[in-house]
């Protein structure tokens, strides 16, 4: 059970209501997280309280931008220790959730997390995103795409609308700090294929955080040659 009520309180927030079964799920992430976190380096956040603002509560508070009940299947890109996939599955059993990071001990470590909660339906890969999105598998294979990384917009975008459906969407979690990084991605977007549906800020419950969601919808197709060569989107943002 969560020793506290915090994270219980700010899912209230948002008008969910966890289970016991979650309320567990949670708790034990949350000691899987510090304890491998002494030898792996998962996370600079480590104080009980914040993990559960900061990580669970920041990864799920996107509901109050895009509702997730008519959403099948996710994509996290660059999902670090498994923010904001893990929370979301947890939260809402009924996705289809794949994470994908470019450092093998963070996927190593989200299976481990996926089978000691008994997560079904829930996937890790060792990729990078350059590489993954010209698997015909992968690409435009998601409802929708999230990414908590810190990655410009314009360079996110490209690692991530070739993911999406035509009709689906993208979101990047964003601090609210960014309107000229969103301004200068709007190019990038339309090129990609993707538009801007809604810019919208939020505060984090049990805390004075503001986060930021861009919610960017496929319109057409993403071109063959995006994204490119691995390290380009970065080195060279559209």
């Amino acid at each position: 059970m969560i020793k506290n009520d915090l994270l219980v309180r700010g899912l209230g927030d948002m008008g969910l209501i966890p289970t016991q079964d979650q309320t567990r799920k949670f708790q034990l992430f949350y000691e899987l997280l510090i304890d491998r976190n002494q030898s792996m380096n998962l996370t600079n956040i480590t104080d009980y309280d914040e993990v559960m603002v900061k990580h669970f509560l920041d990864s799920i508070n996107v509901i109050k931008a895009y509702g997730l009940m008519n959403t099948n299947s996710i994509l996290d890109v660059g999902t670090g220790a498994g923010f904001p996939g893990i929370p979301l599955k947890i939260m809402f059993p009924h996705l289809s959730v794949t994470l994908m990071d470019a450092l093998n001990k963070r996927v190593q470590f989200m299976n481990e997390v996926i089978d000691q909660l008994d997560l079904i339906k829930i996937n890790a890969i060792h990729s990078r995103a350059e590489i993954l999105a010209q698997d015909h598998i992968f690409r435009t294979a998601y409802d929708l795409v999230v990414s908590r990384a810190v990655s410009q917009l314009s360079t996110l975008s490209e690692y991530c609308l070739p993911f999406v459906k035509i009709g689906g969407h993208f979101i990047a979690y964003k601090s609210t700090d960014t309107e000229e990084e969103i301004s200068e991605a709007k190019n990038a977007i339309s090129l990609l294929g993707g538009k801007i549906q809604s810019v919208s800020d939020f505060k984090v419950p049990e805390s004075d955080i503001l986060r930021r969601y861009v919610v960017i919808k496929k319109i057409s197709d993403t071109p063959p040659k995006y994204p490119r060569k691995a390290g380009t989107p970065s080195k060279k943002p559209l």
